[in-house]
């Protein structure tokens, strides 16, 4: 195993205690702090002479920061890499200078899962507000459309076919694991004027409905955002929420703003239900993981 000389945590990190025993491990000197930098400036000073670096989504390491901390051999992600563009490290950056950077993913979206189908039930059957159609409705034959059929869009789908949904899904390319489950592959114009609901579970950064895809989603509709940001340009956004339609997300960041609680149709619990207990366990396990696979 490799031993840094010094490893430095920017930011909180949710690590189980056990966990953060285990990083002076991998480091003779650990450095962790318990609140999030404010600017680059501080980042690099934080960061100072380490060679290994922790940082969590709430903070960004970008070509700046490099260059004024030249000894980072290793960057560790602790929060969900999927490309570089929706990455909150200069990866391509970072490659070019020989600087690893690892990621992990699939750690929270059993809480997500969990959050959207909590969410639907209230709003289908009535509990604690009106019923969405007039009159309390089961799962059961509901039309759900998931943009964006990874990880987390798979499992949403799961649980959706489970309760009795019929799923129709729009994505880069045809899963064959889906076809096998009965799950439409469809183009994105269909997908959303045929459907009753759409979840959109797409990568941060990731912006797939504009003016011409909400008239194709038309009214009387309800939209679900699991991703990190919006998947949406806000002004057509906004003008389709003023109609009878309703948009739930679990943050802020996936909102786009505060701006946006007041509005009547929008269910914003300003929490992110993929950080529950067990899903900081799978943090823990694939960060030591990673720290274990560099060798250097």
């Amino acid at each position: 195993m490799y031993k840094f000389r010094k490893l430095v945590a920017i930011e909180p990190i949710s690590l189980i205690s056990s966990a953060e025993k285990a990083l002076h491990s991998f480091a003779e000197e650990v450095v962790m702090y318990d609140n999030i930098p404010a600017e680059d400036e501080e980042i690099a000073v934080r960061i100072g002479d380490a060679d290994a670096v922790l940082l969590s989504y709430t903070s960004r390491i970008n070509r700046l920061v490099m260059e004024k901390c030249p000894n980072i051999k290793y960057i560790g992600m602790c929060c969900s890499l999927y490309s570089p563009e929706s990455a909150n490290v200069d990866i391509r950056y970072a490659n070019e200078r020989g600087i690893v950077v690892t990621g992990i993913r699939d750690y929270g979206d059993e809480g997500v899962v969990e959050y959207v189908i909590s969410e639907l039930v209230c709003c289908l059957h009535g509990f604690g507000q009106e019923p969405w159609d007039g009159m309390p409705r089961e799962i059961t034959g509901l039309k759900a459309g998931i943009i964006g059929l990874g990880k987390s869009g798979g499992m949403i789908a799961d649980a959706l076919k489970f309760f009795g949904a019929e799923i129709a899904y729009f994505s880069r390319t045809e899963k064959q694991e889906a076809k096998v489950k009965g799950y439409r592959f469809i183009p994105l114009d269909e997908l959303l004027a045929q459907s009753e609901i759409i979840c959109c579970c797409l990568n941060k950064n990731t912006k797939l409905l504009h003016e011409k895809e909400f008239a194709q989603l038309g009214n009387n509709k309800i939209l679900f955002n699991t991703g990190l940001s919006p998947a949406w340009d806000e002004p057509a956004f906004t003008s389709w929420l003023d109609s009878n339609n309703l948009c739930f997300c679990d943050t802020i960041g996936a909102l786009g703003g505060t701006h946006l609680l007041s509005h009547p149709h929008v269910r914003c619990m300003q929490v992110s239900t993929g950080r529950t207990r067990q899903a900081f366990d799978r943090l823990s396990e694939k960060v030591l993981a990673n720290l274990s696979e560099y060798n250097g």
